[in-house]
């Protein structure tokens, strides 16, 4: 996310002079709004994976967990999808 800002930062300074209106600047900055959120999801679709195939995997060594497990699972899910929703508003921020 730090780098999108910093990406963004970069294309406005060579955009010209302030005041300057260039339709390839815009057309710059949604490209640069659609990389930023692919980049973001790159990592909580890593950890969504991880999270599952972990539950998936301690089920199966120990059925009798599931109960206590499942709420954990939940939690990580909503705590990794939320780094998800953070990128998409970033995607806003920068339009």
């Amino acid at each position: 996310m730090q780098l999108a800002m910093h990406l963004h930062h970069l294309v406005y300074v060579a955009a010209g002079p302030p005041g300057y209106v260039n339709n390839i600047y815009q057309l710059h900055i949604v490209n640069l709004g659609a990389l930023a959120y692919g980049l973001a999801a790159i990592g909580p679709g890593v950890g969504i994976g991880i999270i599952f195939g972990k539950f998936i995997e301690s089920v199966a060594r120990q059925p009798e967990a599931q109960g206590r497990l499942q709420g954990f699972l939940w939690i990580g899910f909503a705590l990794t999808e939320a780094l998800a929703l953070i990128g998409i508003a970033v995607f806003y921020f920068l339009k």
